[in-house]
């Protein structure tokens, strides 16, 4: 699993226009799922993500988490994290869990920030769907947990 995290003042979310979710100061969360990857993983980057200190306390340090702030968290699927471009000019994506099987994970991985987080902090894109994210990077703060 790779969870690549933006800081973000506000984002958004659209499917063939339409907004599917959106969120003001937090996390937008971009979740990329191995083809080895099992319910035990989920826990740990879930816990990562959500305690993780990258929002700045009054002296200006990265002291807070988005919990301590109050943000959001906005989840979207990306098995393009997987994308191997080692080798020739097109990305290989043998390493990204298919997606009948990403699925129950991602929505796990979903459940689970909400069980930490409250449901109404958590908003999600459309899985499988072609989605255009819309952001502005706090910062920029832009952070990889491989």
């Amino acid at each position: 699993m790779r969870v690549l995290i933006q800081r973000v003042i506000e984002a958004h979310v659209k499917v063939q226009d339409e907004i599917v979710g959106e969120i003001e100061k937090g996390l937008l969360l971009f979740l990329g799922i191995h083809k080895e990857d099992h319910e035990e993983s989920i826990s740990y980057f879930v816990e990562k993500v959500t305690s993780l200190r990258i929002f700045e306390d009054e002296e200006g340090k990265m002291n807070r988490s988005v919990q301590d702030v109050g943000g959001e968290l906005l989840v979207v699927s990306q098995f393009t994290l997987y994308g191997d471009c080692k080798g020739g000019r097109r990305p290989s994506f043998v390493e990204a869990m298919p997606s009948s099987l990403a699925l129950p994970l991602y929505e796990s991985f979903i459940k689970k920030c909400q069980e930490v987080m409250g449901e109404e902090k958590v908003k999600t894109g459309s899985f499988g769907a072609q989605m255009a994210v819309h952001l502005i990077n706090d910062g920029p703060a832009t952070f990889l947990i491989p």
